[in-house]
Formats: structure tokens, sequence, C-alpha cells
């Protein structure tokens, strides 16, 4: 990967806050808006949804979900020029009070000040979601396959 689809690609998941998270409900692919966290190796997402939502209770049926972080349309004449990262993953609820809940609150509300509220509410949870792999595309003719193990390398550098 060159070096200015790195750059692009550390601002993509540094400075996007919202993905489409796809779901299966039942037999259909579902998707929705989400705000997301990065985890600070970028393995894994962490998004903070109602159990009332119908793709929370696709989740809990259904593991595999993918989200898909764009890069914010701009105008230019071929939006199929936008970055984006396709990653597909497991999720996985998290319980208040299990390791790494208290950091990724934080992470959270220091994003998003607003979720704060959110978090004292019942029906509101934490979801991790642990990435298996991504498709990157940076541009036209610059796309790249991800895994955890080549972000981690990609952010050693």
């Amino acid at each position: 990967m060159d070096a200015q689809s790195e750059k692009l690609l550390l601002r993509l998941l540094t400075q996007t806050r919202i993905a489409a998270l796809g779901t299966l409900h039942g037999e259909e692919p579902r998707v929705s808006m989400v705000a997301f966290v990065p985890a600070p190796d970028f393995s894994a997402y962490y998004i903070h949804v109602s159990r009332l939502a119908q793709h929370t209770v696709d989740m809990q049926k259904n593991k595999q979900v993918s989200l898909l972080i764009t890069e914010a349309d701009d105008g230019r004449t071929d939006p199929q020029t936008l970055a984006r990262l396709s990653i597909r993953g497991s999720a996985e609820f998290m319980q208040n009070g299990e390791p790494g809940y208290a950091p990724v609150k934080s992470s959270y509300i220091e994003r998003f000040p607003e979720s704060a509220t959110l978090f004292l509410l019942a029906d509101f949870g934490l979801w991790r979601i642990k990435m298996k792999g991504a498709r990157y595309v940076a541009g036209l003719a610059k796309a790249f396959n991800l895994t955890p193990e080549s972000l981690e390398k990609f952010l050693r550098k």
C-alpha cells in the first residue's frame, strides 16, 4: 500500500464517526446507520445500540455482520473514487463490568458526549465487532485486502 493510501486509511478510521452496519434479518440483508468507536489497534469497532432496534435483534440471532466506513461525499464528479473500508466481523455483546468495558464506554462518551445519558438506559448496550477481514478501496485501481494482522503491521510503521 502506498503512503497516500495509508494516510487516507488512518484518517478514515480515526475521523469518520458513522458507519453502515449490515446484518441478516432472517434470510434478508439489512443495513442500518450506527455511530462507532474503533479499538486503538483497529481490530474491533464498538457500537452502542438499543436492544429494541432490529439490527440488535439481528446480531443476537446471527453474529456475522459487516461495517462500511466511507469518506464523506465531497461533491466530486466520480463518487466511486471516495475511500471506503468494508469490514467483515463478528458481533459480541459486552457486559457492563467485563474487562475492557469501562475504557470503551469512556472512549464512546468522549467521541459522542450526548450518548452519556443513553448509557443510563437499560435497553442500550455496547457491542464489539471483531474484524475478521476487510476490503479497503482508496480510489481508482487502489484496492487492498486487509486482515487484523496487516492492520496491526500498518500501525507499527
